[in-house]
């Protein structure tokens, strides 16, 4: 027997991983069976999803999960984008040995998964790994926090993002850059190089083209 917020988390998963792909129709028979779980505790866990926008509740359609919305990426992309850059900045004029290492050791294990099955999981959850440290490093885990409760929609279009043949590597490169700038104080090159890691392909023709069915109209 599940809880509700083993449930919730579960879908939640199932949703970010792109196993349910957007548009997928939620059935409420299909997820009670699975769960073993009545309706109206599962109708509550949909509402959750649905007021953090996982899934849309249509009248007539039903549970649908939702579609990546492009305006809300870019609203994240830009915010991260506005704090990480003076958070690279504020780690120049104070990195500690024992920093420049955890951001290595990170970089090292990233780059160590490129080439392996399934790299694009692994990659994402090392990537957040090191941004996250660069958060905790300046002392604003409250900021990574608050961005992580608005993060569905961001979350699945990085997934996409790096599925792009060579682009785990041109990532892994540009944090090596990021890591190379802080330890040299290049603060001049910080801006250009953070807005193309968080915002350069975003609008770009071949990934609305080739993603076209997971993007919200």
């Amino acid at each position: 027997m599940f809880t509700k917020e083993e449930i919730k988390q579960l879908l939640k998963n199932d949703i970010l991983s792109l196993t349910l792909k957007p548009g997928t129709l939620l059935s409420e028979t299909t997820l009670s069976e699975r769960f073993q779980l009545s309706r109206t505790p599962l109708r509550d866990v949909l509402k959750q999803l649905a007021l953090e926008a996982y899934i849309d509740i249509y009248p007539k359609k039903g549970n649908v999960v939702s579609y990546i919305d492009l305006e809300s990426v870019e609203q994240m992309s830009y915010l991260r984008s506005a704090l990480e850059k003076e958070i690279m900045k504020e780690l120049s004029t104070q990195f500690a040995l024992s920093d420049i290492q955890k951001l290595s050791e990170i970089l090292e294990r990233q780059k160590a998964v490129i080439d392996e099955d399934h790299a694009t999981d692994q990659f994402l959850i090392l990537d957040d790994e090191f941004h996250h440290t660069m958060f905790q490093l300046v002392g604003r885990e409250f900021l990574w926090q608050l961005i992580q409760h608005s993060n569905v929609h961001y979350i699945r279009y990085r997934k996409l993002h790096m599925l792009e043949t060579g682009k785990l590597m041109e990532i892994w490169h540009e944090h090596q850059s990021m890591l190379e700038y802080m330890l040299n104080h290049e603060t001049s090159k910080m801006d250009d190089l953070i807005h193309h890691h968080l915002r350069k392909d975003m609008h770009s023709l071949k990934f609305l083209r080739q993603f076209a069915d997971y993007i919200k109209k």
